[in-house]
């Protein structure tokens, strides 16, 4: 099961980042990739994610893990201390760099940068989500100041 949900949800994120990346930026496009992308990501992430933590889905755990939780170090390694919890966890990535180089992406068209230049940071965000963004934040800054003077 576990195998398996890794597989579709990464194929599900590549394609939303194919889509981004190479794909017309038309407002139905942005909708295809928020809604059939990341929303799917997100809904899967939801309902895996309460089933894992009530113990309905894969109880069984690496031995000595000690309990999940997101209060310590050690809670959150227990959390992925399973296939399970390494599935979530991946998913929950996938969701959002997939939403945060949308943005970047709208953010990017809206300030007039092109194509092959946002490509770089659709790459380093699709690869290192916070990486990409901090750069895409970084660069956008001058032209973000330089519209809301005009």
């Amino acid at each position: 099961m576990w195998g398996f949900l890794f597989t579709a949800t990464n194929l599900l994120a590549i394609a939303g980042w194919l889509l981004l990346a190479a794909g017309p930026r038309k407002p139905a496009v942005h909708s295809l990739i928020m809604y059939c992308g990341v929303a799917v990501l997100c809904l899967t992430y939801t309902v895996v994610f309460a089933l894992f933590l009530s113990g309905a889905v894969d109880p069984v755990r690496v031995a000595g893990a000690g309990q999940p939780g997101f209060g310590s170090i050690a809670g959150v390694r227990a959390l992925f201390a399973s296939d399970g919890g390494v599935v979530i966890g991946w998913t929950h990535y996938l969701a959002f760099d997939l939403f945060t180089g949308l943005w970047i992406a709208a953010d990017a068209d809206n300030k007039q940068f092109g194509r092959a230049f946002q490509l770089p940071f659709l790459f380093a965000t699709f690869m290192a989500g916070p990486v990409g963004l901090l750069a895409w934040l970084i660069v956008r800054e001058r032209r973000a100041r330089a519209r809301g003077r005009s």
